[in-house]
């Protein structure tokens, strides 16, 4: 079934990407375009962000835990891996170091690519209940400003570039291997709120911090 779907998601139409994004980098200004490096495939992660707590999500970086094992593959499988937050570069490197990782992580807060592809939302949107994500809406109370997805893109040989598909929510589960491990277990997930068991790897000593509750509660 797992591969019936796939096939069938590989089936999407594609939409080509005509706006240009612009983001900071390391290396200084990418397009994202530039964000491919010499494959033809992209995935994003859209980390989100929590501009409350100054840190990243606690879910998106167990999700980023694991695209860091998944790397060397994916990019000796024509696929590059960029992770993408509307926060400063600054602030996005300094978590990276912390973390440990080496997947490029870039910032949108000069763009609109967040808000493009529904993973960010203004305050009028939340406040009037606005808000679409996991293609449907949702009240702005079960939302942050940020929130997490993944989205696909292509480029050809003449430098288009398409987006493919965006998964969202739960839909992201499928790249943590660690729930699947725990669904396999005789005390499964062992949670009493969505995720409420999960920690930044740094932090497993001290007291959970889940944001991931308010996002995927609503798509189960």
């Amino acid at each position: 079934m797992r591969d019936l779907i796939s096939a069938e998601r590989r089936a999407l139409p594609w939409v080509k990407v005509e706006k240009e994004y612009v983001f900071d980098a390391a290396a200084g200004k990418k397009t994202l375009g530039e964000l491919f490096g010499p494959n033809s495939q992209l995935i994003v992660q859209h980390f989100m962000w929590r501009h409350d707590l100054d840190q990243g999500c606690v879910g998106c970086s167990l999700h980023t835990d694991h695209a860091e094992g998944a790397r060397l593959h994916l990019v000796n499988h024509d696929v590059s891996f960029v992770m993408v937050s509307r926060a400063p570069l600054a602030k996005l490197l300094g978590y990276k170091r912390r973390m440990g990782w080496e997947n490029e992580w870039v910032s949108s807060a000069g763009n609109d690519f967040n808000f493009d592809y529904h993973v960010s939302f203004t305050k009028e949107q939340l406040a009037s209940d606005n808000v679409y994500y996991n293609y449907r809406k949702i009240p702005g109370s079960d939302a942050f400003d940020e929130l997490p997805g993944l989205s696909v893109f292509y480029k050809d040989e003449r430098g288009q570039v398409f987006h493919t598909y965006s998964s969202y929510a739960r839909g992201n589960e499928a790249a943590i291997s660690t729930f699947y491990y725990l669904d396999l277990t005789p005390k499964g997930r062992n949670e009493t709120g969505t995720m409420d068991w999960v920690k930044r790897h740094d932090e497993y000593d001290g007291e959970p911090q889940s944001c991931c509750h308010a996002a995927a509660a609503r798509s189960a």
